[in-house]
C-alpha cells in the first residue's frame, strides 16, 4: 500500500551538509507520522528525527538536536531530513520510516524505506 524511497545522500566531509529525501507512493501519506532513523555499520538502528501529522510537532535524538532539521510536504508526499554541521559518527544508513503514531523505537514503525547511505570523512 506504501512505497517509499530515500535519496540524497553522498560522501561529504566533515562539517558539510546534506538534504535527505524520503519520497512516498500511496494514499494516506496525511495520516502517518514520518521519521528517520540511521544505522551504523554493525550497529542497531537509533531514532534519529520525526514529525507529526500536518507538522505540529518535531522531534530529535539527542545526538543530532541542533543540527538535523525534518519537515514533511503533504501535497508532494514527501518527506526531508536537512542535516548540518555533519560528524563522522554521523556515518550511517539512513531509513525513511511511516507509521500511524509517533515512536523513538524502530519495532513500532510500520513502513520503510531502502536507505540512503551518508558517509562522512574527516
Amino acid at each position: 500500500q506504501v512505497q517509499l524511497v530515500e535519496s540524497g545522500g553522498g560522501l561529504v566531509q566533515t562539517g558539510g551538509s546534506l538534504k535527505l529525501v524520503c519520497a512516498a507512493s500511496g494514499r494516506s501519506f496525511r495520516n502517518y507520522v514520518w521519521g528517520w532513523f540511521r544505522r551504523a555499520p554493525g550497529k542497531d538502528l537509533t531514532f534519529v528525527a520525526a514529525v507529526e501529522r500536518s507538522g505540529s510537532s518535531t522531534f530529535y535524538g539527542d545526538s543530532v538536536k541542533g543540527r538535523f532539521n525534518i519537515s514533511r510536504d503533504d501535497d508532494k508526499n514527501t518527506v526531508y531530513l536537512q542535516i548540518d554541521g555533519l560528524r563522522v559518527e554521523d556515518t550511517a544508513d539512513y531509513y525513511c520510516a511511516g507509521n500511524q503514531y509517533y515512536s523513538k523505537s524502530f519495532h513500532d514503525w510500520g513502513y520503510w524505506g531502502q536507505g540512503t547511505q551518508v558517509t562522512v570523512s574527516s
